[in-house]
């Protein structure tokens, strides 16, 4: 078992997700080799200074611009959106992985009456004229529809016909996205998109035990280490603390991850056995320390589960974008400041986009943290690249740093 302090959990962690030292990704490749390391990043519609999957490459990619994110995925189609960690984006090449989800959502299409006869007429225009949203489908009306995909939960009422069905098959795996109109999303056939090999691969996992095994790895390694509770990281598992304490038996057992205790802390961590290098490098001390700040997304892998965060870094962050204006404590859509080990704070910003301005609404100082030169000029010269990123040409400054 390894021990470490909080110092030293922090570093790893941060180091893992290329939040620590030199930028490990950089360009378009790193963007998609971080996406690769995470297993898969969320994604959201919202875009008050950047989507949330946009503003979690921004943090890490060295050079990274919005562009890329859209080549990876609906040019190059290394990437796809799906469902995963609610709606996410993820590599192509774990499509084998999700059969078991595309086949219980066809298995559901099937009990809804005079479904599959709408399903074959969206299919055969699609086939015959290509991408289409709900929008542009020639399919009217309404139906009395349930969803039961993860993201979004269990809902169920009347729903436009066409945006049904262009769900459903979206699920099951037959579309994919072609592409996204600000949050519209365009649908196109799969088959054209991904390689035949790939879509009738079989699940390269032996049962359900193995499946999980996979899951579950795929999520400590996106947060960096994860505890023995029930975590937010682990949403969409449907896992009790029975089977999460037997698939980290099963993996403990198979080498696959390993255990660590931290100081102050009584709960058991795990992180993966193929990070045991880094893990040693924080040990003695040779990590690459250079302090970098970064502005962090509201769905940040890391963040995932703000508890443990709370316990690690001692800050508590609340996304406020569903709290009521006269409730909230900060701002509308408040980002995390990043700034070396620890969190400074956190920075309300907009990207005023017709006039090429970022707005700088507040920005929040976390007690212990004065509002030094140094810290003014780090950043500045932060918010001139997060303003690039935003392709803004100008920086407004609305209120002075909040002590």
């Amino acid at each position: 078992m390894t021990v470490l302090t909080k110092e030293q959990a922090r570093r790893f962690i941060l180091a893992k997700q290329g939040l620590l030292g030199n930028y490990r990704f950089s360009g378009k490749e790193g963007a998609f080799s971080y996406v690769r390391q995470a297993g898969c990043i969320q994604y959201d519609p919202v875009d008050v200074c950047g989507k949330n999957a946009e503003l979690t490459l921004q943090s890490r990619v060295e050079g990274f611009r919005k562009s890329m994110l859209n080549d990876l995925l609906y040019k190059e189609r290394l990437l796809v959106d799906y469902a995963d960690k609610e709606l996410s984006i993820w590599p192509v090449e774990d499509w084998p992985y999700f059969s078991l989800y595309r086949e219980r959502s066809k298995a559901l299409g099937k009990t809804f009456s005079g479904l599959e006869e709408l399903e074959a007429k969206a299919i055969d225009y699609i086939r015959d004229n290509g991408p289409v949203s709900s929008d542009t489908l020639p399919i009217d009306g309404e139906i009395f529809w349930h969803s039961s995909m993860h993201w979004s939960g269990n809902w169920h009422g009347k729903s436009k016909a066409a945006r049904s069905v262009l769900e459903q098959l979206y699920t099951d795996g037959t579309l994919i996205i072609h592409h996204k109109n600000g949050s519209r999303k365009f649908y196109d056939l799969a088959e054209r998109y991904i390689d035949q090999s790939l879509l009738t691969a079989e699940n390269p996992c032996k049962d359900s035990d193995d499946l999980m095994c996979w899951r579950v790895l795929r999520r400590i390694g996106a947060v960096g280490m994860l505890w023995d509770r029930n975590s937010p990281a682990l949403l969409g598992l449907d896992l009790n603390t029975e089977q999460r304490k037997r698939i980290f038996g099963i993996l403990e057992k198979d080498g696959r991850i390993l255990h660590a205790q931290i100081g102050g802390i009584r709960t058991q961590f795990y992180y993966l056995s193929e990070d045991e290098p880094l893990m040693r490098s924080v040990l003695d001390g040779t990590v690459d320390m250079k302090q970098r700040m970064e502005f962090l997304a509201p769905l940040d892998p890391m963040l995932w589960d703000k508890a443990l965060i709370e316990s690690l870094w001692d800050f508590r962050y609340s996304w406020e974008i569903y709290v009521p204006a006269d409730k909230r404590r900060y701002g509308y859509y408040t980002l995390p400041i990043l700034w070396g080990e620890r969190f400074a704070g956190r920075i309300e910003m907009v990207a005023d986009r017709k006039e090429h301005i970022l707005r700088v609404k507040n920005v929040w100082l976390e007690p212990g943290f004065r509002k030094t030169k140094r810290f003014e000029a780090v950043l500045a010269r932060s918010l001139k690249r997060f303003s690039r990123f935003n392709e803004c040409t100008d920086i407004e400054i609305c209120e002075p740093v909040q002590e």
